[in-house]
């Protein structure tokens, strides 16, 4: 099974070990990496791209030195290599119009204020993630078990009637 990047970027280390903890479940089946800065995640994604592991998701806050979190969503959503990932602003300092200019800007898949809920998160994530694989992957069958399996079944089916139609 092919492996996919999850990266987690905050300035506050205590966040990165947060949501690392709560989403350490998926280590097994996904590469999870944190960064610091939104320089740290753009070396973290040259690396990802050099050995050819597609970003799926990026949990990224908004405020933090050097580059807004919000300005570094609209960037992804405009490379090739980031432009499919889903992408999720986990903050407590995104004023109204910044998230709108995310949301307009087609760069924000699911806004998560903090303080946030683990078991809130964790399903969120699963969520982002089932929508990733459903729209980039071809083969669903071995992310059945891992993502949310009625939906994943759903597709495959979906795909199934499709392939019967023409």
């Amino acid at each position: 099974m092919k492996k996919y990047l999850i990266l987690c970027v905050d300035d506050e280390r205590e966040v990165l070990d947060s949501v690392l903890n709560d989403l350490r479940d998926l280590e097994t089946h996904f590469i999870i990496e944190a960064a610091e800065s939104v320089d740290e995640a753009k070396d973290v994604l040259a690396d990802a791209i050099a050995d050819h592991t597609p970003l799926a998701l990026i949990l990224c806050d908004h405020i933090m030195p050097g580059e807004k979190g919000i300005d570094f969503l609209i960037e992804l959503k405009h490379q090739e290599e980031s432009c499919h990932a889903r992408k999720v602003l986990l903050t407590g300092q995104a004023g109204l119009e910044e998230t709108i200019q995310a949301v307009n800007n087609a760069s924000l898949d699911y806004f998560i204020s903090k303080p946030w809920d683990g078991n809130a998160l964790y399903n969120t994530v699963i969520a982002q993630l089932t929508n990733y694989m459903i729209e980039n992957e071809q083969d669903l069958m071995p992310w059945i078990q891992i993502l949310d399996t009625n939906r994943v079944m759903k597709a495959m089916s979906d795909r199934r009637l499709s392939f019967s139609d023409t």
